[in-house]
């Protein structure tokens, strides 16, 4: 499952509650994202 937060408080939405209703549950706000993962940088020799 995907995880996506709230562009205005900073909480963690999942992908389930937002099927049913497309706005944050604790503060009303429609603006989502998708956290990115950490990106590992390998130097080159």
């Amino acid at each position: 499952m995907a995880e996506y937060k709230c562009f205005f408080c900073g909480k963690q939405v999942n992908e389930k509650s937002l099927r049913s209703r497309f706005s944050c549950p604790n503060c009303g706000m429609k603006v989502f994202f998708k956290p990115r993962t950490a990106v590992k940088k390998i130097k080159a020799i």
